[in-house]
């Protein structure tokens, strides 16, 4: 949201950007961030308004207050000065002046308190709700649980595109998508002019599920559950991120929130049920390594590909899977272990998340791709044995 108090920060800003060999022609995002914002957007939730009605309210008392106090102190000071003849007054406590400067004051912050207090205590009040989704912070990606409602029961992993890591990793050259590192593969879907309740967790470390639009902000902590709501006046994509420094991907850990009309919803209810009862797969059945591989190479772009690379060479602190001995051991154990649980405190994420045929088929894939022809093939029997241990 752009206002007219900022015009000189804005062009400060605007001839910083011309200088700046680096800089990318890229526009406003709607229901994003925009281009040199400095205010709070607007918003398409009541929440979200009255946020930014008292932003700018409480800048323009303290912007008087500041005016005022300092404006009665030079003038003090100038008109009184010892060059014009003045001499310093000797007197002691006045206690009307000791009584104004204290009942004003009190008054101020009533009068800020008494709004801001409303809109707080609407912020936390998540009862009555249509709609109850869990938001769980990954390193570094959100899973969804639809808990309560339509939609009960459908449950997916939200991920940063893979085309727009790939466009960071690359350095992000020339012109750049204006929704460029806010793209995901799933977004949360959620129906308009409906309260819905957001439960936050997490998994590993601190996270904070935040879409201004909405204007919700709410951390994530493991081991603790959070709520927080939105009800979305408007049928738009809002955008959001991760708020709390969560480690070397945080960047790249986007929120989505797609709100869309009633009747829209519902049929992308349908159209989720019927994904999730295909990928449900019998976890006795036994596979051929063909068609294994082929699901595996999907996984791994989707979820493995960021850290450890297409050509699973790795970067940097990552380890590669090309050549790796937990990838070469004849010992599935070990490297399904690995993705069950993690490794080098969190360095390497849990993939807990994942179906056991995922698993199964995205460590197939790493033990037959590249250099790693070993042939081996893990049937989804082994995932499930190996789970909870």
């Amino acid at each position: 949201m752009k206002s007219n108090w900022y015009k000189p920060a804005n062009l400060l800003l605007a001839a910083g950007a011309a200088l700046s060999s680096a800089a990318h022609a890229v526009n406003d995002l709607p229901g994003g961030p925009s281009v040199r914002q400095l205010n709070l957007p607007v918003g398409v939730t009541k929440i979200s308004q009255e946020q930014h009605f008292l932003n700018n309210a409480m800048m323009i008392l303290c912007t008087v207050i500041f005016v005022a106090v300092f404006s009665v102190m030079f003038y003090s000071i100038w008109k009184h000065r010892k060059s014009v003849g003045h001499k310093a007054a000797n007197f002691h406590e006045s206690v009307v002046v000791e009584v104004i400067w204290t009942i004003v004051p009190f008054i101020i912050v009533i009068l800020m308190a008494l709004p801001a207090t409303k809109v707080l205590v609407a912020q936390k009040d998540t009862t009555n709700a249509d709609l109850t989704i869990k938001a769980t912070g990954y390193q570094w990606k959100w899973g969804y649980d639809y808990i309560k409602g339509e939609g009960e029961g459908l449950a997916f992993i939200s991920t940063l595109d893979s085309s727009h890591r790939a466009m960071s990793d690359a350095g992000a050259k020339g012109d750049v998508p204006n929704d460029y590192l806010f793209k995901v593969d799933n977004p949360l879907v959620v129906p308009v002019n409906t309260k819905v309740r957001i439960i936050t967790t997490a998994n590993d470390v601190i996270h904070a599920f935040a879409v201004p639009q909405l204007g919700v902000k709410q951390d994530a902590i493991p081991g603790f559950v959070r709520d927080t709501w939105f009800r979305a006046e408007k049928v738009g994509d809002y955008y959001g991120q991760c708020q709390e420094l969560c480690g070397k991907e945080h960047a790249y850990m986007p929120i989505h929130v797609k709100v869309v009309a009633a009747a829209d919803y519902t049929g992308w209810v349908d159209g989720k049920r019927k994904e999730a009862a295909a990928k449900q797969d019998d976890p006795a059945k036994v596979w051929a390594l063909p068609e294994l591989l082929a699901r595996g190479e999907k996984v791994y772009a989707a979820n493995c590909a960021a850290c450890h690379q297409a050509n699973g060479k790795g970067a940097g602190p990552i380890k590669p899977l090309d050549g790796a001995a937990v990838v070469l051991d004849a010992d599935h154990s070990k490297q399904i272990h690995v993705l069950l649980n993690g490794q080098n405190n969190g360095a390497m994420p849990a993939w807990k998340q994942l179906s056991d045929t995922d698993i199964a088929a995205v460590v197939s894939y790493t033990k037959n791709s590249w250099s790693n022809k070993t042939g081996q093939l893990v049937q989804p029997a082994e995932v499930l044995a190996q789970r909870g241990k």
